[in-house]
């Protein structure tokens, strides 16, 4: 009799195996740092930090802050990386009361580089993040692009969602922050997801189109994008900072935080 896998299981062991694939993705994980490292401070907090694919680029940074509701990715992540003292991590998920009392380190930037989309309370998860962050603070975004991409490899991953620039400038809006920058990135990748999602329906993407698309796309892509933003993409890039009207930093919350490394003094 064939053994049923628990869903949570599936899924943890699904998320895992995606992202093992991007650690060759070198090219890839390079353009995204080029996206999103300039607009993040010296304090950052990475929110479904996983493995520690793009950690790797922050290691540069006053004080890395990672976060992840499973504890294995975060061994995992910490086994990478073991002689950075400026590297702490922390079981969290996004949307808990716990998650508040990241206020106390003081960081000026959050991160979540294709998370929001699997947080069913995404405006619950916007607000956490803004109320651990100074006025100042800023929260780097990318999540997948346009709706109507959205296919097997998107429930598989665990997504409830995917996102239009309006789309998530209203769920921004509602927890108190302001949409400061948002641009489509990834136009070529926008056609073959909505090929696999629509026509192949395939289930996971090959390790050997990742790698295709890495060596041989990402190249003279990322060049053309950076001189020419597309209307379209299959990500979208998103950096928001608090409104006149947003929520203020929570403060004196640490005492129910579980850690899972030593946190700075």
């Amino acid at each position: 009799m064939q053994a049923i896998l628990d869903p949570r299981q599936a899924q943890y062991e699904y998320l895992l195996h995606a992202q093992e694939q991007l650690v060759d993705a070198r090219r890839y994980l390079a353009w995204q740092g080029d996206l999103v490292l300039p607009e993040l401070g010296r304090r950052v907090v990475e929110i479904g930090c996983g493995i520690g694919n793009f950690i790797e680029l922050l290691l540069d940074r006053e004080a890395i802050f990672g976060v992840d509701r499973e504890p294995d990715y975060l061994d995992r992540l910490r086994s990478r990386f073991p002689h950075h003292p400026n590297l702490h991590t922390f079981a969290l998920e996004a949307v808990s009361e716990e998650f508040r009392a990241l206020a106390r380190f003081q960081p000026d930037s959050c991160v979540a580089l294709n998370v929001l989309e699997h947080i069913e309370n995404d405006q619950q998860a916007l607000a956490n993040m803004a109320s651990i962050l100074s006025p100042a603070g800023v929260i780097v975004l990318i999540v997948p692009a346009f709706p109507a991409l959205y296919g097997p490899v998107d429930r598989n991953l665990g997504h409830y969602r995917r996102y239009t620039r309006a789309s998530l400038t209203r769920v921004a809006e509602a927890a108190g922050l302001r949409l400061r920058k948002a641009s489509y990135f990834n136009s070529v990748g926008f056609f073959g997801w909505w090929f696999h999602a629509r026509v192949t329906r395939l289930e996971v993407h090959p390790h050997s189109q990742i790698a295709i698309f890495d060596r041989w796309i990402v190249p003279w892509l990322s060049r053309l994008e950076r001189h020419a933003a597309p209307p379209f993409g299959q990500s979208l890039l998103a950096v928001l900072e608090k409104s006149a009207v947003g929520q203020a930093v929570s403060v004196g919350q640490a005492s129910s935080l579980r850690r899972v490394s030593n946190p700075p003094r």
